[in-house]
């Protein structure tokens, strides 16, 4: 899951460069439930759960699929399960960005006004620092994968060196 995440991360910078914003910015909600589910894999999920994501893929197989937990549901496991420190970062972003991408997604009021009336630049710019955060989320999950703590704390404190990339607490798209 990180790894897709890390995908749709490119593709929204490879969009963005396009000049295609309201693709871009849809592909930053898929980035992050990527991260998310990739988290709930590790510290929530069922085996049951499990075995479905990872069973090959088939009619059946798609069908038993489709009765996973939604991004809300996952993350409310994850707040029962998952370190608190990660937890918290994941809220953070949900609350500040979800309705917003929702609807850039789904065709809804932002994607409308904003694509009739063009982007402005710290709109585009919020949008790629958003995509960053998320991007550094999935370097500590990943970095704490390979179980080198050090490398955690490496990732940690590239988001000091590097905070002018990232979006602040209260941007929206």
């Amino acid at each position: 899951m990180c790894s897709v995440s890390l995908e749709h991360a490119e593709s929204f910078k490879i969009l963005l460069a396009s000049r295609n914003f309201t693709s871009a910015i849809s592909l930053l909600r898929l980035q992050f439930e990527c991260l998310v589910r990739g988290m709930w894999i590790l510290y929530a999920a069922s085996e049951k759960a499990l075995s479905m994501l990872t069973a090959e893929l088939s009619e059946d197989s798609q069908k038993r699929a489709n009765n996973l937990p939604m991004l809300s549901e996952m993350i409310s496991q994850l707040e029962k399960k998952a370190p608190k420190n990660a937890i918290d970062q994941i809220l953070e972003f949900k609350e500040y960005s979800w309705k917003p991408l929702s609807s850039y997604v789904h065709g809804g009021l932002h994607a409308i006004d904003r694509h009739s009336k063009g982007y402005p630049i710290q709109i585009l710019e919020q949008a790629l620092k958003a995509s960053n955060g998320v991007n550094g989320l999935v370097a500590v999950f990943g970095s704490m994968l390979t179980g080198q703590h050090q490398l955690t704390k490496e990732v940690y404190k590239s988001f000091d060196k590097y905070s002018d990339c990232f979006q602040a607490k209260d941007a929206v798209l």
